[in-house]
């Protein structure tokens, strides 16, 4: 017997095998339940692994709640899918072409290649420039308050995140300060090193200058006291300063001595204002502001800028649309997620933002405290040297950090929700997950360990997240993530972690270029050996295409399903295909299944393989059906409570008959048989106005069978009918139809 292979789970934190110490988990997360059944090496009996199945058809809480999660991810990834179409997503191509980074989030104003940051003092602003930043500029909200504060004060501290049009808005509120305040105008000047500041011999650069500094990041040593003496000689010179910052720089004038500062948060601005101003001017035509705001939707532009709000993108595409440029070009640069991707992650190393980024990405359009607790753990996985702060707040750095990602509030015809966390873009999800675990070589472990752990969270949206996102990993290296955790979560001995490896797998399958190497991957797994881990390969190979894989190509999961039951003495598998076959029944594919059980039984002898299959078919006319999400609209025909093959049975006619013919004359199927035919003549005849004709025309295309199937059904229905405990009013009216 060969050694069976350890489960990611019996792994030790420094990699040795032993057994691993149970830890209380966080919050909202729940242990992983074992299958103590599925312990033992050896082919399981045919008649453990029928009393199994008929157990199995209600299931104890972990499975419905796994399967529950199985059903979420799948909706969750065929909507990735949806959005990924056209397309490199999941490969490592995507980030193997030439992109160009032209201020994906810092513009303007910020720190750039060309500034000379190891000098100090001053650097005059080009007049070009200022009138670049003044012409055609769009205000935003309560500009004439900061107007009013920077002429009285002289100094205003200007919040904003990059890109955002802050530069811009320090240069206008600068020469219209001037204009008001100064007799005489000494220019307009750019601080070079804004530590200058702290200084006792500080001045400005000339009596009625306009100055402006960008200060992100920690300010260093600067102090509301110190900027208040800078106001003073600001004053004294007749010139003003605008300062440019982030959250730091406003936590900085918040503190002990900044009452007597002003301070302003930059309003957002409707990108396509700033597009219509600076293509069309103050002409305010309206047959010519119509025909560009038709282009702009045509084009994609529209969308792109609501992916992509920032008023440098929309001045950008404005000077395309004003050279009669390639606008086509334009946006597609400006949606590409990989452009997008990269230039964020060359820019940000520090844990906390790297951890908040890769949380939406795994918990899109969660609600923000759900992201914010899976984000501050990732963070300490991450750098577990250095202990995440207690004071991290990732909303307050949001704007700054995370400019891709958008704050969502239910909307007023909405219910009352909490605040939720997305990405603007539907494809920036992915492609962040992707470059993360491709690229972060040196985190690559610790995002592992975090998923997970998120496969046993409470809340099971977040589980099928989870799931999902191990699918999105996959398909960047299959063969590295099979070896790496999809195997180690396909043999777990815990049926969540199980269901979460089939959706991993269907995701990565459905990527064209992983399909191949997935689809043999799972026959493997199906055709393997008898040991217990081999048999839960081969249960997760028949899960994983009783779900979306499956069910968009039917054919190649019927023949993983008939790997996964032939295996001659090896009864195993039984339970995890039947419930596959169920689940690709209630996905629409009733035909096929139908179709491959009459073949795979055709011999019609007692071979294990003919009596597997009539207690799979058993299996899926007992299963009462069952909306796996409430409120979800099943398939076509479906009834809750009844099982989905009797509301589909004109449809089957033949097939049905055929099945039911076989596995009533088959021991040792023949007992749930009749047990489930009992149940539809009882229970289910009067679930809807059709039943009793169904089951009427069932039992006599029975009947017409050759061979015994008439006398055999005749003398069942007969027994139900005089049942002295409890007899069965239809059986008779059935055994008279015979």
């Amino acid at each position: 017997m060969s050694k069976e292979p350890l489960p990611e789970e019996a792994v030790r934190a420094d990699g040795k095998p032993g057994p691993v110490s149970e830890s209380p988990g966080h919050e909202g997360e729940v242990p992983a339940l074992t299958d103590s059944t599925a312990d033992s090496d050896g082919p399981v009996s045919a008649s453990d692994a029928l009393r199994s199945l008929a157990a199995g058809g209600e299931g104890d809480a972990e499975r419905v709640e796994a399967l529950r999660a199985g059903v979420i991810a799948d909706r969750i990834a065929e909507r990735l899918n949806a959005d990924a179409s056209g397309t490199r997503i999941g490969t490592l191509a995507l980030f193997n072409d030439t992109v160009s980074f032209g201020g994906g989030f810092h513009t303007a104003g910020g720190r750039g290649p060309s500034d000379p940051l190891g000098t100090t003092g001053w650097m005059p602003l080009a007049e070009d420039e200022v009138t670049e930043y003044t012409d055609l500029y769009v205000q935003p909200e309560r500009y004439d308050q900061a107007l009013d504060a920077l002429c009285e004060r002289h100094l205003l501290v200007l919040t904003g995140s990059p890109g955002s049009g802050r530069t811009a808005a320090a240069v206008n509120l600068l020469a219209e300060a001037l204009t008001l305040n100064s007799a005489a105008q000494g220019g307009y000047h750019r601080l070079l090193d804004t530590s200058s500041l702290t200084s006792p011999a500080w001045k400005p650069p000339g009596n009625g200058s306009g100055c402006l500094a960008v200060v992100d990041g920690r300010p260093p040593g600067l102090s509301a006291r110190g900027l208040s003496s800078v106001s003073s000689k600001l004053r004294a010179a007749g010139s003003h300063l605008v300062l440019i910052g982030g959250p730091e720089l406003a936590a900085v004038v918040s503190g002990p001595g900044g009452d007597d500062l002003a301070r302003h948060e930059l309003s957002p601005v409707d990108p396509l204002d700033v597009v219509e101003l600076r293509v069309l001017g103050h002409s305010g035509d309206p047959d010519r502001q119509a025909e560009l705001r038709a282009l702009l939707d045509s084009s994609g532009a529209a969308a792109a800028l609501r992916e992509r709000p920032l008023a440098a993108h929309a001045v950008r595409l404005a000077s395309v649309i004003r050279a009669d440029g390639d606008l086509g070009a334009a946006v597609a640069a400006l949606r590409d997620p990989s452009d997008q991707v990269y230039t964020w992650f060359r820019t940000h190393h520090e844990p906390e933002a790297i951890a908040f980024a890769l949380a939406v990405a795994v918990l899109e359009d969660s609600g923000y405290l759900t992201v914010a607790d899976a984000a501050i753990r990732l963070r300490q996985a991450l750098s577990p040297e250095d202990p995440a702060p207690a004071d991290v707040r990732f909303r307050d750095r949001m704007e700054q950090d995370q400019p891709w990602i958008e704050r969502v509030l239910p909307g007023p015809a909405e219910a009352p929700g909490p605040l939720r966390v997305r990405y603007r873009s539907a494809l920036l999800a992915q492609v962040v997950l992707t470059y993360a675990w491709t690229t972060l070589d040196g985190h690559r472990e610790a995002v592992l360990q975090w998923l997970r752990r998120l496969l046993g969270h409470s809340d099971l949206e977040v589980r099928a997240q989870a799931a999902v996102a191990g699918g999105i990993l996959a398909r960047a290296d299959f063969h590295f993530a099979v070896h790496r955790f999809v195997k180690s979560w396909a043999g777990s001995t815990s049926w969540p972690v199980r269901q979460a490896a089939a959706t991993a797998i269907g995701v990565a399958g459905s990527a064209s270029a992983t399909a191949d190497a997935v689809w043999e991957l799972l026959h493997q797994w199906a055709r393997g050996g008898h040991s217990a881990y081999e048999r839960r390969l081969a249960g997760t190979a028949a899960t994983t295409v009783g779900g979306l894989l499956g069910r968009n190509a039917p054919d190649r999961g019927l023949d993983v399903l008939r790997d996964a039951l032939d295996r001659g003495d090896d009864w195993g598998t039984l339970t995890p295909v039947a419930r596959g076959g169920l689940h690709l029944i209630h996905q629409g594919c009733a035909t096929e299944v139908l179709a491959a059980y009459l073949d795979w039984s055709a011999p019609q002898d007692t071979s294990p393989m003919v009596v597997k299959t009539l207690s799979a078919f058993v299996f899926a006319v007992g299963t009462p059906y069952a909306s796996a999400l409430p409120g979800e609209a099943g398939p076509a025909g479906a009834t809750d409570g009844v099982p989905l093959l009797l509301s589909l049975l004109p449809h089957h006619r033949r097939a049905l008959a055929e099945l039911w013919a076989r596995a009533l004359a088959r021991k040792p199927v023949q007992e749930a048989a009749l047990v489930a035919l009992r149940g539809w003549i009882d229970t289910s005849a009067d679930s809807y106005p059709e039943a009793r004709t169904s089951l009427h025309t069932l039992v006599l295309d029975i009947g017409r069978l050759p061979g015994k199937h008439r006398e055999r059904l005749h003398w069942w229905l007969t027994k139900w009918a005089t049942d002295r405990e409890n007899p069965s009013a239809y059986a008779e009216y059935l055994a008279h139809a015979l």
